[in-house]
C-alpha cells in the first residue's frame, strides 16, 4: 500500500490499480475513502508552527554575555548601586527586544512562505466527479486535472492529453515538463525525470489528464523536504561562538579577580564581608556592559539594510556570517526568481517598440478606461492577437488587488498580460475568432499552431522557435 512502495513510476497503471484497490473509472467509494482517511490521516504537511515568542525571548537571555550582565545587575543591586542596575537592565532589555523582534518577524514570514496547497481538487468517488478539499484526499483517489490545477498530492499519471506541469518549485526546472502514462525503467531516476509522476505543490500549465494519488501528507516529496527542513539543527555562527568564548573568558577572569581581590583584602586587614563586597565590585567593573547591546544594534542595522535588498535574516548573528560570503551557489528558478516572464519588446514589420514601461507602469488594466490604454499599431495588434489566440494560458483578474495573474505557461501568460495593456483580451478575441483546430507544441515541431473560424478564410496562427 501507499507509504511502503516508493517507486511508483516503475509500476504500470494496472499494477497500481490492484495495489491501491481502486477502479479508475469510478474511483473509491465514500466509505473506503473515509476509512483510508482514518488510516493515513489528512493530506497536509505537519507544521511545527511559528516559534513561541517566549521561547525566542528565553534564547536571547541564555546568551553567556547576557547571563553575565544579569549577574552583574544582581550584584549591583546587592551593593546598592541603583544607577548601574538601571543601566545594565536597560541594556539587557534593549538587546532582548531587538533579537525577539527580528526573529519573530522572520518566523512569521517563513511560515507564510511554507503554504503550498490547492484550494480544491476534482476527484472521482462513487462513480461521480466531485470537488473536495485537498486535505480529504487519500491514496487511491483518482483526480482530474486541467490547465491551472495545482497538484494536491503525489500521483501517478493514468491519462494524459498534452499534459504539461510546471515543477520549478520542486525540481528547479524552469520549463514545463511533458507528462506521460508510460512506465519508466532504470535505477535511481531523478524526480525531474519521472515523467509519469505528479508531485504535490506543482501546477498544470497545459493540457489535461487524470492521475491516481499514491502518497499524501508528509509521505509526499514536498512533505519529505518539509521534514528535512524542520529537523535541521541550528548551528552557532562564528560570531556566536566567539561571543560565547568571550563570555567564558570574562567569567573566569571575574572569578580570578574575586579570588585575588578577596585574598588581598584579607591580607590588609579588612573583614570578610567588606573584602568580598570589594572583590565583587571590581569583578563587575570588568564586565563590558555595553558590548551585547552594541553587537545586537550593529547586527540589527545590517539586517535592515539586507531587508531593503529583499534578503530576510532569520537570526541576527547570521548577518556577520552572510557578510563574509563571496559566492552563493543556488538554484535560480523558484529560489531567486519567481518563474514569471514579462514582454518588454514588440518587434514587427521592421519596427521595434519597447513596451517595458507600458507593462510595468500600472497593474490596474481591467478597471482602466479604454481611452487610457495604449493604442497599438495595426501590425502590433495583429501580432498580439495571434499570440493571444494561439495560447492556452488563462488570465485571471484579482478583484482585491486589481492585478492580472496568468495561469499556465509563463511565456504564454506574459503574452496575455501584454495584450491586456493594449486593451486586447483573449476571451473577446476567441468570441470573434473561435478556435476550430489545433496542433499542440512538440519538441520536434518546436511550435504550436491553431486554426480559427473567420470569413472568408481560416487564418493559421503559429508561435514557436522559428518565429522568435
Amino acid at each position: 500500500m501507499a507509504g511502503v512502495i516508493h517507486e511508483w513510476h516503475k509500476l504500470t497503471p494496472e499494477v497500481i490499480s490492484q495495489a491501491l484497490n481502486v477502479d479508475y473509472k469510478t474511483g473509491l467509494s465514500s466509505s473506503e475513502a473515509s476509512s483510508r482517511l482514518d488510516q493515513y490521516g489528512p493530506n497536509e504537511l505537519v507544521d511545527k508552527g511559528v516559534k513561541n515568542p517566549l521561547l525566542i525571548l528565553w534564547e536571547q537571555l541564555i546568551d553567556p554575555l547576557v547571563i553575565i550582565l544579569i549577574a552583574a545587575a544582581v550584584v549591583s543591586a546587592f551593593l546598592g548601586e541603583g544607577k548601574s542596575v538601571v543601566a545594565i537592565s536597560a541594556i539587557v532589555i534593549l538587546n532582548a527586544m531587538l533579537g525577539v523582534s527580528q526573529e519573530w518577524r522572520a518566523e512569521r514570514a517563513m511560515a507564510a512562505l511554507q503554504k503550498m496547497s490547492a484550494p480544491s481538487v476534482r476527484v472521482r468517488r462513487d462513480g461521480k466527479t466531485l470537488d473536495i478539499p485537498p486535505q480529504q484526499l487519500v491514496p487511491g483517489d483518482v483526480i482530474v486535472l486541467e490547465t491551472g490545477s495545482v497538484v494536491p498530492a503525489d500521483a501517478r499519471v493514468i491519462e494524459s492529453v498534452n499534459l504539461r506541469v510546471q515543477e520549478a518549485s520542486l525540481t528547479g526546472e524552469s520549463h514545463a515538463i511533458d507528462k506521460t502514462t508510460r512506465t519508466l525503467t532504470g535505477e535511481n531516476i531523478a524526480l525531474a525525470d519521472r515523467y509519469n509522476m505528479l508531485f504535490k505543490g506543482t501546477s498544470v500549465t497545459y493540457g489535461r489528464g487524470t492521475a491516481v494519488i499514491v502518497e499524501t501528507g508528509m509521505n509526499t516529496q514536498l512533505g519529505r523536504i518539509a521534514e528535512l527542513i524542520q529537523n535541521v539543527e541550528n548551528e552557532k555562527t562564528p560570531l556566536q561562538r566567539r561571543m560565547s568564548q568571550l563570555g567564558q573568558v570574562l567569567f573566569y577572569i571575574g572569578i580570578g579577580i574575586v579570588v585575588i581581590a578577596l585574598g588581598l583584602g584579607l591580607l590588609i586587614g579588612l573583614d570578610l564581608n567588606q573584602a568580598f563586597l570589594n572583590a565583587v565590585a571590581i569583578a563587575v567593573a570588568v564586565v563590558p556592559e555595553g558590548l551585547p547591546a552594541v553587537v545586537t544594534i550593529s547586527l540589527a542595522l545590517g539586517a535592515q539594510r539586507m531587508l531593503r535588498r529583499r534578503a530576510l535574516i532569520r537570526k541576527l548573528p547570521a548577518v556577520e556570517t552572510l557578510g563574509s560570503v563571496t559566492v552563493i551557489c543556488s538554484d535560480k528558478t523558484g529560489t531567486l526568481t519567481e518563474n514569471k516572464m514579462t514582454v518588454t519588446v514588440i518587434d514587427v514589420a521592421g519596427y521595434t517598440h519597447d513596451i517595458t514601461d507600458i507593462v510595468r507602469r500600472s497593474k490596474r488594466v481591467m478597471t482602466a478606461p479604454a481611452d487610457t490604454l495604449e493604442n497599438p499599431s495595426p501590425a502590433e495588434a495583429l501580432l498580439l492577437a495571434s499570440g493571444e489566440l494561439c495560447n492556452d494560458a488563462i488570465l485571471n483578474h484579482h478583484a482585491d488587488t486589481d492585478e492580472l495573474v496568468a495561469i499556465g505557461d509563463p511565456t504564454e501568460g506574459a503574452i496575455l498580460v501584454a495584450g491586456g495593456h493594449f486593451g486586447m483580451w483573449k476571451e473577446e478575441l476567441e468570441d470573434m475568432l473561435p478556435r476550430v483546430a489545433e496542433v499542440p507544441f512538440t519538441s520536434e515541431r518546436k511550435r504550436m499552431s491553431t486554426i480559427h473560424r473567420f470569413v472568408p478564410n481560416a487564418p493559421l496562427d503559429s508561435k514557436g522557435e522559428e518565429y522568435l
